[in-house]
């Protein structure tokens, strides 16, 4: 796949191609094969060990395949990857799939053989004559068939003048097995009845007669059974990922289609009508045209209460039909779904490369030749001071073995892969690992109004009626009334009253007639319906005009209800506030974020909602220049901002902010300026990004401490001749496991139990009521 972004450099076009890499082992395969490409003028290379991916930009005369060439002359296999972004996981999956299996072959017979060598060499008594020789010949596949990736890889850097993390397992595996068959045919190692002690330090006065057989196999052993356990670890992290590519319905039955066949998603095309019974998913993004059911959406953004639907409304791909039958017209296919956008948005955040991260490849890339000239060194010292070559060797093997620049590697990557998924499963989109820096510091939050602590949509807040009418009545006639406008409140008042109808059906309206500014009237079982503003000269019972008044101080839109002339009820009609807005901005301050609220709106709504949310600064009548302005100030004054918003006149905003969140449901042009995209609305999803964002980077910092303490105190050690070569073998494998696994601990990520999400009373701002 090349993925052709357009981006002026220096006076050309620049494009974006993604390789699938194969044979890096280590950090410092990473950096073999970033400078590789970066030698090529115009090009430059981010590689990922934990994904196997090199995303490269490069001029469009330098096509895909010179890049292919380039990679593969440094030693290394390269392809471009085949399928679309929304299969790529499955594919992926099963490639390693396979890989895995053979790696698991050679790990079952490696353990045959080494496992007699290591039990005859560490317990004496199980030493019966000649049992060196038997060792020997077990010990042998293993150094030529067993090791021999490691062999060849490390081949192949000699070629290219690099070593890799390969090179020191072919040295450290050679170099005890070259000895042992010294000792065996010129030390007297190889006499019958000889008798070999075991120590968990290695001697210094065993003479040449002493075998290291057991260093010979157990390096491969442990090698390959670590590379083994951090590949299924690896592949555990990008799970999530995997998970969103295989959501979508695989096939679907086609309107009109009467003996129920079902074609394969492939042959769907925009505009066709489906079919989506009870509990199959919704095949594509689409609008229902018939039928009423909820939808569970929680394997797409996470959302844990199911979304009730009807005619007219949208709905994505991959989410579960939870109630009654319905049909659906597509309107998006394949690459342009949600699903498949969500899925695109997280493959390419983790091509990305952290500040650490890059930081520990740089590390990485000097930390082997350095290692190599620390065991030479080491060798030397132990042969000059007068020490025997056994213990020489021993030293020598074991700092050859115990190094490790695979946890480096390994450190940021993994824990990034396992926060993007975790995030994308909780419906949050990071676009990268810089953004995911960036929000950890965070200490402002500069809110939107409307469609972000808001829906942005219309709904019926309070219903008023005057002594004597029912509610449910007047709500069934002015929704009747109002089927026939277009008007936002008026689809606000029909939706509230097919709620509250029975079988959401509303009676019939004759002589329907629409009066732009003023409202709409009609005949409804024989009475004359009008809904709209208070008409002049019309007086209003007490009741409704306090309803009118605290409507307007509430900055909602109040409209009468007439029934044969007379006042009979007031329809509050308002934007609603998004569910645990209140909570989220409490615990947003428990963090340390302070949230500001900035809206084009007008001072009353600006305030009516801040009090209900929690908000304490406000700034409303903001034009889109007024809102970067805004924020230019905050950061200016030292403050780290964030905005989130949703619309064209906030991407100014989002663009000069520090870090820009948009919401998902927003326009594209907020959700390009953005950094991070909230695909589930509400604004507990800001939380679980801030909350993640913490945890992935605490988890980070951990995984390179431990990556750097461990070679600092191994090392040492192995050079002084207090670490057995065996042991080192466990320990450079067990290290790069451990880092794994405690990147794995981000896919058990979820928010702690909030308390409650309702927004606050308060006597400027009555809390939004259900209809009654």
């Amino acid at each position: 796949m090349t993925d052709t972004e357009g981006r002026a450099t220096a006076g050309s076009v620049a494009v974006t191609t993604d390789l699938l890499v194969g044979g890096m082992t280590c950090a410092a395969c990473v950096g073999r094969v970033e400078k590789k490409l970066g030698r090529v003028e115009g090009v430059t290379a981010s590689v990922n060990l934990a994904t196997g991916r090199a995303r490269v930009s490069h001029p469009q005369s330098v096509s895909p395949e010179q890049l292919v060439s380039v990679v593969e002359s440094a030693g290394y296999t390269a392809e471009l990857p085949l399928a679309e972004p929304e299969n790529e996981g499955a594919e992926d999956s099963g490639s390693k799939s396979s890989e895995s299996l053979g790696e698991r072959e050679r790990l079952l017979i490696t353990a045959a053989l080494s496992l007699p060598v290591l039990a005859l060499s560490m317990v004496p008594a199980l030493q019966f004559t000649y049992w060196q020789w038997v060792c020997f010949n077990l010990a042998a596949p293993v150094v030529g068939w067993s090791a021999w990736p490691f062999h060849q890889r490390a081949a192949k850097g000699l070629r290219h003048a690099t070593a890799t993390m390969d090179t020191l397992v072919s040295l450290g595996v050679l170099a005890s097995f070259a000895w042992s068959t010294y000792a065996l045919y010129f030390g007297g190692a190889g006499r019958p009845g000889m008798r070999m002690p075991f120590s968990l330090l290695p001697g210094t006065d065993t003479g040449s007669a002493h075998l290291y057989l057991e260093a010979t196999v157990s390096v491969p052993l442990f090698v390959l059974a670590g590379r083994y356990l951090e590949d299924r670890a690896k592949r555990g992290t990008g799970s999530a990922l995997r998970a969103l590519a295989e959501l979508g319905a695989k096939e679907v039955e086609l309107k009109g289609s009467d003996d129920g066949r079902r074609i394969p998603l492939a042959e769907l095309r925009v505009g066709d009508e489906f079919m989506v019974r009870p509990g199959e998913k919704v095949a594509t993004d689409g609008v229902v045209t018939e039928g009423n059911s909820a939808l569970d959406l929680s394997l797409v953004t996470g959302e844990s209460a199911p979304v009730e639907v009807g005619p007219g409304s949208a709905v994505v791909g991959a989410a579960v039909n939870a109630g009654g039958l319905l049909v659906v017209r597509a309107t998006a296919i394949g690459a342009d779904t949600q699903l498949a956008r969500i899925t695109r948005l997280v493959t390419d955040a983790q091509a990305g490369k952290a500040r650490m991260q890059r930081l520990a490849d740089t590390v990485a890339g000097v930390f082997v030749p350095v290692i190599v000239t620390v065991a030479c060194t080491v060798l030397g010292f132990w042969l000059g001071a007068g020490a025997d070559g056994g213990a020489a060797v021993t030293a020598t093997v074991a700092v050859l073995v115990v190094a490790c620049p695979c946890a480096l590697g390994l450190a940021t990557p993994t824990a990034f892969m396992a926060a993007t998924g975790r995030g994308a499963q909780l419906g949050v989109l990071i676009r990268g690992p810089e953004s995911l820096e960036r929000l950890q510091g965070i200490d402002t939050i500069v809110f939107d109004k409307t469609g972000t602590l808001t829906t942005g949509r219309m709904t019926l807040a309070e219903t008023t009626v005057d002594e004597g009418a029912s509610a449910d009545e007047v709500l069934r006639l002015a929704g009747a009334v109002e089927y026939g406008s277009e008007h936002p409140i008026g689809r606000a008042v029909v939706t509230a009253a097919r709620q509250a109808a029975s079988e959401g059906k509303l009676p019939s309206v004759t002589g329907f007639r629409a009066v732009p500014g003023t409202g709409v009237s009609g005949v409804v079982d024989d009475r004359q319906v009008f809904v709209g503003r208070p008409r002049p000269g019309t007086k209003l019972p007490d009741t409704l005009q306090q309803a009118l008044d605290r409507a307007e101080t509430a900055a909602r839109t109040g409209v009468t209800v007439e029934i044969d002339g007379r006042p009979v009820a007031v329809l509050a009609v308002g934007d609603t506030l998004r569910p645990d807005g209140y909570a989220a901005v409490r615990q947003l301050r428990k963090l340390g974020i302070e949230p500001i609220l900035v809206t084009g709106d007008g001072p009353v709504a600006a305030r009516a909602v801040a009090e209900q949310v929690g908000i304490e600064e406000v700034h409303a009548a903001v034009t889109p220049e007024g809102k970067a302005d805004i924020v230019t100030g905050l950061r200016a004054d030292g403050c780290r901002v964030a905005v989130i918003g949703d619309g064209v006149n906030d991407a100014a905003a989002l663009a000069s902010a520090d870090l820009g969140i948009a919401m998902g449901g927003g326009t594209d042009a907020a959700i390009g300026a953005a950094d991070i995209t909230l695909v589930r609305e509400d604004m507990q999803a800001v939380v679980a990004a801030v909350r993640l964002t913490r945890r992935t980077l605490t988890t980070i910092r951990a995984n390179l401490a431990w990556a750097f303490g461990y070679n600092v105190v191994t090392v040492p050690l192995a050079a002084t001749g207090w670490l057995n070569p065996m042991f080192a073998a466990v320990a450079m494998s067990a290290s790069s496991v451990l880092v794994v696994a405690n990147s794995l601990r981000l896919r058990g990520f979820s928010l702690p139990a909030s308390g409650s999400g309702r927004a606050r009373r308060s006597s400027a701002a009555p809390a939004l009521e259900a209809v009654r």
